[in-house]
């Protein structure tokens, strides 16, 4: 494994330094030999749920997601027609477009998704948590 993909809460959890991380999630996303990779689908549903009300951060996040990635040594992840193009035709085990595209991103990408989320071990994707 030399590559790696945040979602979201992963993201979220690692910058703030929260211990909601598996000692499995941790150990990866800290070992310098990995290329751990933020999506664009992530910052992206981290500026909708701030904009919302739905999300604190400690600054706006065209400022605090740049320099988190940038501090934490991750690496930006666009995202490609490929990408939507495959989050589309995903089965539907799960309806929340953000988590469909990191999916896909996981399965085009060749990369482990560090995730939470149970119901992101329905697809044929390798989680790491």
């Amino acid at each position: 494994m030399t590559r790696v993909i945040l979602d979201t809460q992963a993201f979220l959890w690692w910058v703030s330094g929260s211990d909601r991380l598996t000692p499995r999630a941790a150990e990866v996303i800290g070992d310098r030999a990995v290329t751990v990779l933020v999506s664009a689908a992530s910052t992206w549903e981290i500026g909708i749920k701030v904009a919302l009300g739905k999300l604190q951060l400690q600054g706006i996040p065209a400022e605090y997601v740049p320099s988190r990635i940038r501090r934490h040594g991750f690496q930006e992840l666009p995202i490609d027609v490929p990408h939507t193009l495959a989050a589309a035709t995903l089965p539907r085990h799960h309806g929340d477009p953000f988590d469909r595209l990191l999916v896909a991103q996981s399965r085009l990408e060749d990369a482990p998704l560090i995730t939470a989320n149970p119901l992101l071990r329905l697809y044929d994707v390798d989680v790491i948590w």
